[in-house]
């Protein structure tokens, strides 16, 4: 292979990215809905960035090889194509044909090959030799349907998105993003079925910084594109740890949103078991035998239609209804804990009361089983894909002191209720700020006593958090809406003694109703002037 000359390469900002790509996502907008031209672009989003890591990883070896001397340019050519080369840097092995130049000078196609059908070759190619993305990739690029002009443009398009030039570490945190922003976008596009496969940001966040995942065995159940465990890895950064320290575990019913998980994982480095394949966790656990350390999920809210047995051995207190699968997602969230394990659960308000098919028993048994340990009430419009007001339930195995803190809240609920938190950042949605977030985590890690709470001494706040015993919580019906503990935020004092403050009350009213007789007046004798 002749030598390929160095590319001058001037790496993407992320609003340039950002913008080139969703004007790509534009081009493809108008022929096809909302859920095939997501396949299409994150697809071609990811064949651009190996791609990208891959000519910037086979730059970096020549120019290695040639600095160092010595080497024949036989002997260059040779490692060049070594792909243990590629692979020990984290980088994905690409096959010649599979390579984003290749692709772009035959944008219009050949005589013998739609751009499709090279795309789709170039999908295949990369899987057979990359194992870890077998299955991951989408080959849909000449289905009828898939305008192949338009698909050409867009080919031509992406040479403006550069994912290189700041090594393959920093081209994955720019993959990454894109990722979740285009993950945000399409989930907005497609409306009440992109709840299904994302989470707003903010909301997994609070789950991640409440249960702080730093080592262990994490799993979601219905783990959507994979942002929990994304999330995850970004806690486990932004603490100086290594994302090796979990072990991630996951399962999810939709394949197209599987299939979007597995490539998330692969963007971020993240080496998951999502199963052998797509599936439904209530007909055919995957993980029989997995006790994580930590779940976080997303269950869908409410859902009727769902493969129930009365004789299930997960449902430990309680049959959860027919009609009603929510109470089936904690108790089989619940199973999956180790001892000392915690969970963090999003759920529809509903929930925290409902009293309809016995679900109100099952709640009491967890209650009196010690298993929640806070109840989280969230502000409206966080999820643009449902207007069903929403809750985090967190459990924990063990609240006793030294299980991941130092205070013992065993017989004790920590309830918060954030509606007042968050800001608008549209007309229809809303999300949680850093501050916000970290008042909801704060609270909890000062509450546990965890060494994140930096020595903070936990206090009840009126209107915001209360610690309340099993007691109280039995005598309010088990009812669990944090609303019932937390009271009324205390008004502020203004030092005006009582008597003082009726009398000059009193004295402006009757200044009121003086000028109000006034103004009577004024108007009987604007009204006489007309006549």
């Amino acid at each position: 292979m002749a030598a390929q000359p160095l590319i001058p390469v001037t790496p993407s900002t992320m609003k340039e990215l950002k913008d080139t790509l969703w004007k790509a996502a534009d081009k493809l907008r108008g022929s096809m809905d909302a859920s095939q031209y997501k396949d299409v672009i994150l697809g071609l989003v990811f064949l651009k960035y190996v791609s990208d890591a891959f000519v910037e990883r086979q730059q970096n070896i020549r120019a290695e090889l040639e600095a160092d001397g010595g080497y024949t340019e036989d002997d260059i050519e040779a490692t060049l194509e070594d792909r243990d080369e590629y692979t020990g840097s984290q980088v994905f092995w690409v096959p010649e044909q599979a390579r984003w130049q290749y692709l772009a000078d035959r944008a219009k196609g050949t005589e013998s090959a739609t751009i499709g059908e090279l795309v789709n070759e170039a999908m295949k190619l990369i899987m057979d030799d990359n194992p870890g993305l077998s299955g991951t990739l989408p080959r849909t690029y000449n289905r009828e349907g898939v305008d192949q002009r338009r698909l050409g443009e867009l080919v031509d398009l992406f040479n403006g998105a550069q994912f290189s030039g700041q090594g393959a570490h920093r081209a994955r945190d720019l993959l990454g993003e894109v990722y979740e922003y285009f993950l945000e976008k399409f989930a907005r596009a497609e409306g009440k079925r992109g709840g299904e496969f994302y989470t707003p940001a903010s909301v997994v966040r609070v789950l991640v910084e409440v249960l702080e995942p730093k080592s262990g065995r994490v799993y979601d159940p219905c783990c959507g594109s994979g942002g929990m465990f994304v999330q995850a890895e970004k806690f486990l950064e932004a603490h100086g740890r290594e994302g090796s320290d979990l072990s991630v575990y996951g399962q999810e019913l939709n394949e197209r949103t599987w299939r979007m998980a597995k490539m998330n994982l692969a963007i971020h480095g993240i080496n998951g078991n999502l199963g052998p394949r797509w599936g439904d966790t209530f007909a055919r656990d995957l993980h029989p035998d997995l006790r994580a350390d930590y779940v976080m999920a997303n269950p869908p809210f409410n859902i009727k239609d769902w493969a129930r047995r009365e004789d299930d051995a997960r449902w430990r207190f309680g049959v959860p209804p027919v009609n009603n699968a929510n109470y089936a997602w904690m108790q089989h969230i619940i199973s999956k804990l180790a001892p000392g394990g915690s969970a963090g659960v999003v759920m529809a308000n509903g929930s925290m009361s409902s009293n309809s098919g016995g679900e109100g028993d099952i709640r009491a048994q967890l209650v009196e089983g010690d298993l929640v340990s806070c109840m989280v009430a969230l502000p409206m419009q966080l999820f643009r894909s449902t207007p069903i007001p929403a809750c985090l339930w967190f459990f924990a195995m063990d609240k006793g002191a030294g299980a991941r803190g130092s205070a013992d809240r065993r017989g004790e609920v920590l309830f918060i209720d954030a509606r007042n938190l968050g800001h608008m950042i549209d007309r229809a949605e809303r999300a949680l700020s850093d501050e916000d977030i970290a008042k909801i985590a704060g609270t909890y890690h000062a509450w546990r006593g965890s060494a994140s709470a930096e020595r903070m001494a936990y206090e009840d706040d009126p209107g915001f958090c209360r610690s309340a015993t099993l007691a109280e919580i039995k005598a309010a019906g088990y009812e669990l809406t944090p609303g019932r503990y937390v009271g009324s935020a205390a008004e502020a004092e203004d030092g005006e003694p009582l008597e003082e403050k009726i009398e000059r009350l009193t004295n402006e009213l009757l200044e009121h109703f003086e000028e109000s007789v006034r103004l009577e007046r004024v108007v009987r004798e604007q009204l006489g002037r007309i006549k």
